[in-house]
């Protein structure tokens, strides 16, 4: 039997947003005083917010459930605490997993005086039995372009979150056409574009757009401008 591919749009333009005069933080899913029956999590990913942080300042962050929280700096770099008693730096070109137990909190602060700071973070929920918090880190080379970067990966030795949930990103030069094949079929994908333009499974998608993809064995997508830079989560319903 043969299935058709299903999907759903989010353009960047009708996410959710949070703001205050030092922060702003997009939501592609519902969060917080955010609700839209259109915006449910997708699968395991709970939370996706692109966020904006003004200088010198800071929040913090409490977990209700066991979660792998994934911080991607896109402009400048952010200085974090946690629940692990983990302090540091982590720059645009770094990611981190925090795998936090519920009740766990982070803090993420602006360390420059002047510069705003722009990062995605993200929210993958843990219901396995074996969850150990912890925290690791991933140097994401994007000089090789034109091919996809693993980010993370189910089994394998490094960075590791579970339950089948596969992450890459990739910078790809204009024209150029790539394929990713799915490690499960039952898994679903979410696509974002980080930086330019792509089109994906058909779909034309730009810079801070995303989408959710069901009944796909593989995805297709072509860079429509220079230095474009596409996320691709593969994304367990388990």
């Amino acid at each position: 039997m043969i299935t058709q591919t299903e999907g759903q749009i989010y353009l960047a333009g009708q996410r959710g947003c949070s703001q205050l005069s030092w922060f702003r933080s997009f939501h592609t899913f519902n969060f917080g005083l955010y609700q839209d029956q259109n915006r449910e999590p997708f699968g395991n990913l709970q939370v996706f917010n692109d966020d904006t942080l003004a200088a010198g300042k800071s929040f913090k962050m409490q977990l209700e459930e066991n979660t792998e929280v994934i911080l991607l700096p896109v402009v400048g770099a952010i200085e974090y605490k946690n629940s692990l008693g983990e302090t540091g730096i982590l720059e645009a070109g770094q990611m981190q997993i925090f795998s936090a137990a519920k009740g766990m909190e982070y803090e993420i602060i602006n360390p420059y005086e002047t510069e705003l700071i722009n990062f995605i973070q993200l929210f993958l929920t843990n219901n396995q039995h074996s969850f150990i918090p912890k925290m690791q880190e991933i140097n994401i080379d994007l000089e090789i372009r034109n091919q996809l970067f693993p980010l993370f990966s189910q089994g394998q030795n490094g960075l590791t979150t579970h339950q089948g949930t596969f992450g890459y990103i990739g910078k790809y030069s204009g024209r150029q056409e790539d394929l990713y094949q799915l490690k499960n079929p039952e898994n679903g994908i979410f696509v974002f574009i980080i930086e330019g333009a792509f089109e994906v499974q058909n779909r034309l998608m730009e810079a801070r757009d995303g989408l959710s993809l069901w009944n796909l064995d593989e995805l297709e997508f072509e860079a429509l401008s220079n230095d474009a830079i596409i996320l691709i989560l593969e994304v367990s319903w388990v």
